[in-house]
């Protein structure tokens, strides 16, 4: 078996020292660009891999990200999730994943522990923990790093985030563009920013098509394919059902989609039903979910880079915003005839 390339093979093979090579392999600055280039020929060419552990000695840092997370949209989850890796292996940092409960007794607590225990160099909150009462002030207290995905209050924070009132007013405008009038809506768990942002557009929708709002036709949902099943149940049983369904995410929209089967109805002959966030699975049942493309995985990448820019260079990390689409399938058509 052979032998674990050292750091010190590395700085022989470029002929530096180990504190120049640990300096080149933590990116930091005041490095001559061709003593940095030789450096990294030597990695290559040594396929050297640095531990963790040394280049937190060297470097003050633990070099671990740790992810924060409940959202019962699994879809969503592991589009973020692959977006911070992706971005995390590019920076040769490792990620942490913690699940918490942004309305137990004990987050604060669990956020201290966690931050006690592993030492990560920052956080990535995802929603709904990235509003979660009292939490923001606390890691400011505890002076760690962090960013947040898609936060209620944008100002002052890092991260990223989209026009999610826009998008779904621009999905309502489908809608009434195929001729219907008679939309229903599926809003998101209470808690997070997103389902006040959709429900907001979907108002608008209705505004600007001269439509009524009708109470209704407003169920709550909770991000779940089950909870969507259970609110179309409700919309189905109507007196006057809808004839499109706009769900506050795809997990929803696809409990929709069920649920009108089950009650055979033809999507979208009988009832249109869309979506929001485009994730894989929108594209994978059938028929294929008409839907807002949200770049879940470019914005848990675009949030890891922001971060790791605010603990390499304090001071510069931003919010960002993202650009979406519509995504027309074959769940939205005509508006059935009475």
């Amino acid at each position: 078996m052979a032998s674990r390339v050292r750091i010190e093979d590395v700085a022989e093979a470029a002929g530096v020292s180990m504190k120049t090579v640990s300096r080149v392999l933590n990116r930091e600055p005041n490095v001559r660009e061709d003593t940095r280039a030789r450096v990294q020929k030597a990695v290559d060419k040594l396929k050297y891999i640095p531990h963790f552990s040394a280049r937190s000695l060297a470097g003050n840092k633990s070099y671990l990200i740790a992810l924060i997370y409940n959202n019962p949209s699994a879809n969503y989850l592991m589009e973020v999730m692959g977006g911070v890796l992706a971005a995390c292996d590019a920076e040769q940092y490792g990620m942490l994943l913690c699940p918490l409960d942004p309305e137990g007794p004990r987050l604060i607590t669990a956020i201290e522990t966690l931050v006690a225990r592993s030492q990560p160099d920052g956080l990535i909150l995802t929603p709904p923990i990235t509003d979660a009462p009292g939490l923001l002030k606390r890691l400011a207290e505890l002076d760690i790093n962090y960013a947040s995905v898609s936060p209620k209050v944008q100002k002052k924070c890092i991260g990223v985030a989209m026009d999610e009132t826009q998008a779904a007013f621009d999905m309502m405008a489908h809608l009434v563009s195929l001729g219907h009038r008679r939309i229903a809506h599926i809003v998101g768990h209470p808690a997070h920013g997103a389902s006040g942002w959709r429900l907001t557009g979907y108002q608008q929708g209705l505004d600007r098509a001269g439509l009524k709002f009708d109470p209704s036709l407003v169920v709550q949902g909770e991000f779940s394919f089950d909870s969507g099943v259970r609110a179309a149940q409700k919309l189905f049983a109507l007196k006057k059902r809808p004839t499109a369904v706009f769900a506050a995410n795809d997990d929803m929209a696809a409990g929709v989609i069920h649920a009108a089967l089950e009650q055979g109805l033809r999507v979208p002959q009988d009832v249109s039903v869309c979506g929001f966030d485009d994730t894989p699975m929108s594209g994978q049942i059938f028929p294929s979910l008409t839907t807002v493309h949200q770049p879940t995985h470019e914005m848990g990448r675009l949030v890891t880079l922001e971060l790791l820019a605010s603990i390499q260079r304090p001071g510069s990390g931003r919010m960002l915003h993202v650009p979406y689409t519509l995504q027309v399938r074959k769940s939205t058509g005509p508006a059935p005839r009475n």
